[in-house]
């Protein structure tokens, strides 16, 4: 009854826009315009939670190594879901597995906007990008094969606007949201978008299935889950206040053996079997596997950096969370900017300038980030931003070309998942790195500040005089509440300044790390310079 429900109101839709009949010249239009809707959705909960952060630190009482999960479990859930897309695309068809997808984001953002405590948002944010991880290929398999390949390249520079414009749009909406409503409201907000998604699926798609469908690779499958799992939760958990045993703790050294296990049964799996999860093989290609190393050491640096700035500018500089959404507008509106001139460089001249051009103004804005304090001007925020919107739109177009520029045309569709997971899960692993980087050096500048704190000194006395005296006038109470309340503006001082350190010191790091895909680049092989050279020995001939 419901089958013929909904045929009964696909059949009147098409009949009142016959533009939505697939054999009609705008029906892919209506398709790619649908295909956008989930596209943006997916993207925009990577990059939207940042700003909610220290809100969400602030509701359920927890420090940045536990709130970091919010990211850390999206973004590896959905890493993890882009490489088995494909096969349940195959086997449930096109239409059924976009329209599941988005259902399960749905239906996960609405679980988002209801949890409790940590944990369950994190269990919730789960099942969120357990639907994002297929939107975003299953997507793209749509249009691409709806469009004739004279007009691929258009559509798919309008999906790909839908993700740049996630990545401008995605902290300044969630500003917005946290300051005028709740943290809750990011997720809340992709309910309604998501109903008309699922509608505007079952209206407009036509369902596709692939004949011959490959079996499934279980194996790679689990063992690759696990391995991810056990080695993020490792990472982000060596410097938890309840891991008492640090580093070296049995909890931590077991999860890094459980990961090397599976990484090993991992590899030895994808190697043999002839359906592999991952085409692995692949990075066997010169290109392409110093491309894919290149993308996975950026992902480590620049999007393990992104949730620190939200950070800083609301707990230390005070910063509304739509004030601090909106210093990221910039960098998606120049990233877009930027692409389409260095897809015409890449054309017109050697790839890899633009790429290393790229890389190196990455690598700088994040140096420049290093030497924030708590007295940095604006114009000290945002020109880093300024920066690397320009930077981040010279880097994807080039490496992409240069990455599969060798890869045979049959394996592209393979290759590009490839590319997509290992760029992800850098992007993981950042977060990780970046958050166990950051917990251990607070701690360090706060020892280092506090041993440098002498009570007993003149200055110290002085600072602290001068304090009480200025409480007891402005808010009244004994000599000894002032007192009391002058020595702990010096510790939150201490904290504050250590904060900031500590975020100075990640901000270095992620410089290093991208600093490094420098070399990498030059590696690369061209083909236009053979080209030349055999057009001029023909000619000599």
């Amino acid at each position: 009854m419901a089958l013929f429900s909904t045929h009964n109101i696909k059949s009147s839709f098409i009949q009142r826009l016959p533009s939505l009949h697939h054999e009609h010249s705008s029906y892919r239009w209506w398709v790619l315009l649908n295909v956008m809707i989930g596209t943006f959705m997916a993207v925009l909960d990577a990059t939207i939670v940042n700003v909610a952060l220290p809100k969400i630190m602030a509701t359920f009482g927890v420090d940045v190594e536990k709130a970091e999960w919010v990211l850390t479990a999206y973004l590896l859930v959905f890493a993890v879901m882009l490489p088995t897309s494909g096969w349940v695309a195959d086997h449930l068809g096109y239409k059924r597995t976009y329209f599941g997808a988005l259902f399960l984001f749905t239906l996960g953002s609405f679980l988002c906007g209801l949890a409790w405590d940590e944990d369950v948002l994190i269990i919730f944010r789960v099942v969120q990008a357990a639907g994002a991880g297929f939107l975003m290929p299953v997507g793209m398999a749509i249009v691409t094969r709806e469009f004739p390949p004279k007009q691929r390249g258009i559509a798919l520079g309008f999906w790909s606007i839908a993700a740049a414009a996630s990545v401008s749009l995605g902290p300044l909406i969630g500003g917005y949201l946290v300051d005028n409503i709740s943290w809750g409201a990011i997720f809340d907000v992709n309910v309604p978008v998501g109903i008309v998604g699922l509608f505007a699926t079952l209206v407009i798609q036509r369902e596709y299935k692939t004949e011959r469908a490959r079996s499934f690779d279980l194996v790679g499958f689990i063992s690759g889950s696990v391995f991810l799992g056990s080695l993020l939760l490792a990472l982000s958990d060596g410097n938890a206040s309840w891991n008492t045993g640090g580093w070296t703790s049995s909890f931590i050294v077991s999860c890094f053996l459980i990961s090397a296990f599976a990484l090993v049964v991992f590899l030895f799996t994808e190697l043999t079997i002839e359906h592999p999860l991952i085409e692995l093989k692949l990075l066997k290609n010169f290109n392409f596997g110093v491309t894919n190393a290149i993308l996975f050491i950026f992902g480590l640096g620049m999007f393990g950096s992104t949730f620190l700035l939200p950070l800083y500018l609301q707990n230390s500089l005070g910063y509304t969370a739509l004030q601090a959404g909106a210093v990221f507008l910039p960098v998606g509106i120049l990233q877009a900017f930027t692409a389409p001139m260095a897809g015409f460089l890449s054309d017109k001249v050697n790839p890899k300038i633009p790429a290393a051009i790229g890389l190196f103004l990455l690598a700088l804005s994040l140096f420049l980030n290093a030497s924030l304090s708590l007295f940095s001007e604006h114009y000290q925020i945002m020109l880093p931003l300024y920066i690397r919107g320009f930077a981040m739109g010279m880097v994807f177009t080039p490496l992409s070309t240069l990455a599969l520029s060798e890869i045979p045309r049959h394996k592209i569709a393979q290759a590009s998942g490839l590319f997509n997971v290992l760029r992800q899960l850098g992007g993981s692993f950042g977060v990780a790195l970046m958050g166990a980087l950051l917990t251990r050096r607070i701690i360090y500048h706060t020892a280092m500040y506090g041993q440098m704190v002498d009570p007993h000194s003149p200055a110290f006395k002085q600072v602290t005089t001068n304090l009480a005296h200025f409480s007891q006038h402005a808010i009244g109470g004994t000599v000894g509440l002032s007192a009391m309340r002058a020595n702990a503006l010096v510790a939150t001082n201490i904290v504050q300044q250590a904060f900031v350190r500590a975020i100075n010191d990640d901000f270095l790091v992620a410089g290093g790390i991208t600093a490094l895909t420098l070399i990498p680049v030059f590696l690369l092989r061209t083909h236009k310079r053979k080209a030349k050279k055999k057009e001029q020995l023909t000619a000599m001939e």
